[in-house]
């Protein structure tokens, strides 16, 4: 179901803020002095909620830099992620290794506690015999966690979060191409669980969707970048859009089980442009019929980035 209002929020997403990020980046990570600036500068454009993960280099950090003082927002972080844990490795370590994240998370974002605290694979709900998801779980239960999440990749992760009443937080990709959330029950099953908290990442594709330059797209079998793009200008068109950020903002928005859009920005005008997009009406519903069925079925491998092959330079 869409709708012609939005409830969504935007979501200041910072890993461009921690590391060079993103196959469309031109300027590379910013300064320190930079980075807290610009996070000054989404405050007073009206943004509250700030999106990092302990993995995010320097992210963490920044993001706690800039938030004192008089400053204040609500803080989402990711738990590391704990490469090379597995079932037999002993519970001690494995309990160590998840309150060293915690601890190092607080320290970097200067606070006591962690307000939101999302796991970073979803594999962690169930990995090491459980005993990531009850460490996290019993931090919570001491004050050391206000509400818990998973960071998801599928549907079929999806699902595997909401079996769990314990969360409150799911970080999702989607954007306009992304054909498997429509093909799932995902949306109806959330729509049951209003307790729960959904925020989309990837609402350009790690700036694919917006770029120019064809030749940053992946090589993957049965996708033609230069017919996607065509598809894509011609829908702004249809849809009345500004252009194709205010076309996959638009589309975002108009997802009812969707409460916020996490977005990246190496610079303040590229933070600008995101917040004028965002406060644009989202997409009828006969609008998002239309993107539904004018865009291409892509490729599933170009939905998730981690599946990209290698540029050959």
């Amino acid at each position: 179901m869409t709708g012609e209002s939005s409830n969504s929020e935007l979501v200041l997403g910072t890993v461009q803020l921690g590391l060079p990020y993103g196959v469309t980046n031109q300027v590379g990570m910013p300064s320190h002095e930079e980075a807290v600036n610009l996070i000054h500068k989404a405050i007073e454009l009206g943004i509250t909620t700030f999106d990092t993960a302990r993995s995010y280099g320097t992210s963490e950090e920044r993001v706690g830099d800039a938030l004192t003082g008089d400053y204040v927002g609500h803080i989402i972080t990711k738990l590391d992620p704990l490469e090379g844990m597995t079932d037999s490795t002993p519970i001690s370590t494995v309990r160590r290794a998840v309150n060293s994240s915690i601890r190092l998370s607080c320290l970097a974002l200067a606070r006591d506690h962690i307000p939101t605290l999302t796991l970073h694979r979803a594999k962690h709900l169930t990995a090491c015999n459980g005993t990531i998801w009850r460490e996290v779980n019993k931090l919570r239960n001491m004050g050391k966690i206000g509400e818990i999440g998973v960071s998801i990749q599928s549907p079929e992760e999806a699902l595997q979060a909401l079996s769990h009443p314990e969360v409150r937080q799911i970080q999702l990709p989607f954007n306009l191409l992304d054909w498997r959330w429509r093909n799932s029950d995902v949306p109806a099953k959330l729509r049951l669980r209003p307790d729960v908290k959904v925020h989309a990442r990837s609402a350009f594709l790690q700036g694919l969707l917006l770029a120019e330059d064809l030749e940053v797209w992946p090589t993957i079998e049965g996708l033609d970048p230069g017919f996607v793009r065509e598809r894509l200008l011609q829908t702004v068109q249809e849809c009345n859009r500004e252009n194709v950020l205010d076309l996959c903002l638009a589309y975002v928005k108009a997802q009812d089980w969707i409460n916020g859009i996490v977005v990246g920005a190496e610079t303040e005008d590229q933070l600008q442009n995101n917040v004028t997009s965002f406060r644009t009406p989202p997409l009828t519903p006969e609008q998002c019929e239309y993107v539904a069925t004018n865009l291409p079925t892509v490729p599933e491998s170009l939905l998730n980035p981690a599946l990209w092959p290698a540029k050959r330079g």
